[in-house]
């Protein structure tokens, strides 16, 4: 069975989302973010978005855009409360955001109901199984389950944004024209495969409602497949399920069938039997 294909496209690359908050528009209502405390502070965490490493005053505030001056104040602050924790390299998100964190993802129980299915799933295809739910046009990754070595940029309570995610694109089709309409306003290339083209991307979400799956091509990175199915609550989705992989191995016949009859079980609550490995999504 062949791989996935590569949809073809021009690159632009663009930066990282974190953005200035103090430089760009000093004329700001004093209401708005970049005036606020509560903002700032926001900003301040943000900066540690998908970074693995402490980060020193100068780094932060050149990130969100404020005064080392200003972020020191607020990070010491944000350290007194065990947000942030500060050692000999600078500074690091905390255990206490993490124990905040968790209790976020636990909230709906969809987490603990489908990390059986999860496991199996990834044992039975040698791919990597991520749950993630849609929250305002970006998908957040509430579990990722590897039984094999697979180097991914993904984690637990990341975000990617939705129009370049198999996740992100089976529960956005799903979603009313407005919020489809907001998740799409201003796609950008993350590689030269990302579809950015509105008729391309709104063919692939009707794709995706009229099958219940849709595919990443090396969208949201290069090297990198997945396949996904939605889970459904009564006329709802409530979240999706998917495979992630080296997108030699994504082979998208096989692994339709497996991640669907996955999301079934979940909204079903079946029992997990004893998985066993397809030779051929190996």
């Amino acid at each position: 069975m062949a791989a996935l294909q590569h949809r073809v496209g021009s690159s632009a690359v663009r930066g990282g989302n974190v953005h200035p908050i103090g430089k760009t528009d000093p004329e700001r209502d004093e209401d708005g973010q970049a005036s606020t405390v509560v903002g700032r502070l926001e900003a301040i965490l943000a900066s540690f978005d998908g970074c693995d490493r402490a980060l020193g005053l100068s780094e932060i505030s050149q990130r969100v855009g404020l005064p080392k001056s200003t972020v020191h104040r607020l990070a010491n602050q944000l350290c007194a409360v065990g947000w942030l924790e500060r050692n000999s390299g600078g500074y690091r998100v905390g255990l206490r955001l993490l124990e905040l964190g968790s209790v976020a993802l636990q909230r709906t129980g969809l987490r603990e109901a489908a990390y059986k299915h999860l496991h199996s799933l990834a044992l039975r295809t040698g791919l990597v199984a991520h749950l993630g739910i849609l929250d305002h046009g970006e998908v957040v990754y509430l579990d990722r389950v590897m039984t094999t070595r697979v180097s991914l940029p993904t984690r637990v309570g990341g975000r990617e944004p939705a129009y370049c995610t198999a996740l992100g694109k089976v529960m956005l089709a799903f979603e009313d024209p407005a919020s489809q309409m907001s998740a799409l306003a201003s796609p950008w290339r993350r590689t030269e495969f990302t579809i950015v083209q509105p008729r391309a991307i709104q063919a692939a979400l009707d794709s995706a409602r009229q099958t219940g799956i849709a595919y990443d091509r090396e969208e949201a990175y290069r090297g990198l497949g997945c396949v996904a199915s939605p889970i459904r609550s009564g006329d709802r989705v409530i979240g999706a399920v998917s495979v992630t992989g080296p997108i030699a191995r994504i082979r998208a016949h096989s692994l339709v069938h497996e991640v669907r009859n996955t999301t079934l079980a979940i909204c079903s609550g079946e029992v997990v039997p004893l998985a066993r490995p397809l030779a051929s999504a190996r």
